[in-house]
């Protein structure tokens, strides 16, 4: 196997003709490229250059070597380009999928920023539902996703905290929880006597135990409903009596029904969202268009 800088030195001389030029080129010594291609043609066993005093020229095994590696060496060459490109450039396309309409709305503004930011790179955005976004990362089908936290997973990194929201509580719209204006975590000690609606079982254990929380504050157990695989069968399962779901503030507004109610949980920590991509992948198109989502969310907004 030849080395590369053989590979060069070969390659330079050939189209220099010249040892000192070559030299040049390759910003080493005349001494160097003699010894190198000394060394290549003991090797291969046959001139692969004639030297006199006052020209060098091809053999003819040198120019068949030099007429068989030249295009597979170009095609080498612009194959490490174009992957230093794509993991150094801002040039291409990005792939992002969201989970949900509101993660949907954010995700259009930063692409927005992005391609005005960097208009040699397009951003394509795909929907997923929650179960996807993992697959989907592992298997390369998308380089981000805008999600909900928890999603502690072996591979996958974690961008900034983009949106908080309050976390709230979906229940049927006759339940007693219905007419309250807020509960609390003591009033979610009621939660052992509902059944808890979940979501996917595909998911790692973090965002389940975040949406359904085992067991209460206090220690009671909790009886856990069937698994829903999208906010929509979720929601339908509330409304229809078959249990209750802890879910973001964003609901209320993007998914209001007349058969569910959400109650603010007063004193629980937020439901936080951020963009997720493999631990592998974070290339220069990556980091910016996180920056660039994160300066949206933190741009002051006017007042009236």
């Amino acid at each position: 196997m030849l080395e590369r800088y053989e590979l060069e030195a070969f390659l330079t001389l050939a189209e220099e003709l010249h040892f000192g030029r070559t030299a040049e080129r390759l910003h080493v010594s005349t001494a160097r490229v003699s010894q190198t291609i000394a060394k290549l043609e003991r090797r291969i066993g046959v001139q692969l250059f004639h030297r006199t005093s006052r020209r060098v020229e091809l053999s003819p095994v040198g120019r068949q070597l030099y007429e068989e590696i030249r295009p597979a060496w170009d095609r080498i060459t612009e194959a490490f380009g174009h992957a230093v490109q794509a993991g150094r450039g801002l040039t291409g396309v990005l792939r992002v999928a969201f989970t949900g309409p509101a993660a949907g709305q954010l995700l259009v503004g930063a692409a927005q920023a992005f391609r005005t930011r960097h208009p040699d790179c397009d951003v394509q955005i795909r929907e997923a539902r929650l179960p996807d976004v993992l697959p989907w990362l592992h298997g390369g089908e998308v380089d981000l996703a805008l999600t909900c936290h928890p999603m502690r997973e072996n591979g996958i990194a974690t961008g900034p905290v983009l949106v908080r929201e309050a976390r709230m509580l979906a229940v049927p719209a006759d339940h007693p929880f219905a007419r309250r204006t807020t509960v609390s975590m003591e009033d979610m000690e009621d939660l052992a006597r509902e059944t808890v609606l979940q979501i996917p079982a595909s998911l790692p254990d973090s965002p389940r135990d975040d949406r359904a929380p085992h067991p209460t504050p206090a220690g009671r157990s909790v009886t856990f409903g069937p698994s829903a695989m999208t906010f929509t069968e979720l929601l339908t399962l509330v409304g229809a009596g078959e249990g209750v779901a802890v879910v973001g503030a964003h609901a209320r507004r993007y998914f209001a029904r007349p058969d569910v109610t959400y109650v603010p949980i007063a004193d629980a920590p937020p439901v936080e969202w951020s963009l997720f991509w493999p631990t592998g992948g974070a290339t220069a198109r990556v980091r910016a268009f996180s920056e660039t989502a994160l300066d949206l969310v933190q741009e002051p907004r006017p007042t009236s």
